[in-house]
């Protein structure tokens, strides 16, 4: 019985690995021209899109932005919350457009400022944030209430 077992040989079937490899080649020498057509359209299509928007505005130099401070970033947060309660024009289209949650993002932020800078600020930074946070909340209230 031993010798019987021994007398068995396993055949393995290779040639339908052969047939899915060439298959497989085949279909990737098909697929790969459309792919990488589509690889090329989109980095046409980004190359476009990046020269456009970088054309389209003026460079800023480093010379031309205000100092990093405090009272810049109170001076940003405002202005971008007035420009979302629709009080300032809108640089990128020219248009005031009311968008009450993204003015009370803005306002929250300050709000943070304040909470987490408590006692750290000068006297001149602690007026400008609280009279800033004071007029655009009041801001708020009277522009929402407009609209309903």
């Amino acid at each position: 019985m031993a010798n019987d077992d021994s007398d068995k040989q396993i055949k393995s079937d290779d040639e339908w690995k052969e047939r899915v490899r060439a298959e497989s080649a085949a279909l990737d020498a098909e697929s790969a021209p459309a792919e990488i057509e589509q690889v090329q359209s989109q980095d046409e299509a980004f190359s476009a899109a990046t020269e456009q928007a970088t054309s389209s505005r003026p460079r800023i130099e480093p010379n031309q932005l205000p100092p990093a401070s405090v009272t810049t970033l109170i001076s940003m947060f405002s202005t971008q919350a007035m420009v979302a309660l629709g009080m300032l024009a809108d640089p990128s289209t020219g248009e005031a457009d009311m968008q009450p949650a993204l003015a009370r993002h803005f306002i929250d932020l300050l709000g943070v400022v304040s909470e987490k800078t408590k006692g750290n600020l000068t006297d001149d930074e602690s007026e400008l944030l609280e009279t800033s946070l004071h007029e655009l909340r009041m801001a708020f209230v009277h522009m929402t209430r407009q609209t309903t």
